[in-house]
């Protein structure tokens, strides 16, 4: 799972605090849906605690749990790539406290700063690829024949 070490702590000192001079500090009750697929992805967070469900919309059931992320762990990458729509849904699990980043913001950022600009794709690339390998199996465990999922 990526965790903020690999967003935040490898980043040289200067990168980071530009980046958080974006964050603000936000809280979500237990229950509360911080995003839901389809939808704007106009921000991202760093999770400080709590944990958050990201969920995967399955027709004919309710959405299907792919992974399950907590304190340390980046949340959001949809806000990369246009048409800048959410890949996934997220509920917290129960109170989560976050940093928030604005998504427009971060890539103006990574446009004056290029080498920030790489350092972050760097990092969302590890950060995509292991959610989709998540889902990937999630999936394959619902849906696979009994003794045929690959090990």
């Amino acid at each position: 799972m990526t965790a903020w070490p690999l967003l935040l702590d490898t980043l040289p000192q200067a990168q980071r605090e530009r980046l958080f001079t974006l964050a603000d500090e936000r809280d979500f009750p237990a229950g509360g849906t911080l995003f839901d697929e389809g939808g704007v992805a106009d921000r991202f967070w760093l999770i400080r605690s709590g944990e958050v469900a990201l969920d995967v919309y399955v027709p004919g059931r309710r959405a299907q749990v792919v992974e399950t992320l907590g304190p340390r762990q980046q949340l959001g990458w949809s806000w990369i790539f246009p048409p800048y729509r959410w890949h996934l849904g997220a509920r917290a699990l129960c109170p989560v406290r976050t940093w928030e980043f604005p998504a427009a913001e971060v890539r103006e950022l990574c446009t004056a700063d290029t080498e920030l600009g790489y350092e972050l794709m760097l990092r969302c690339a590890a950060l995509i690829a292991d959610r989709l390998q998540a889902t990937r199996l999630r999936l394959l465990d619902l849906y696979a024949p009994h003794g045929s999922v690959p090990s």
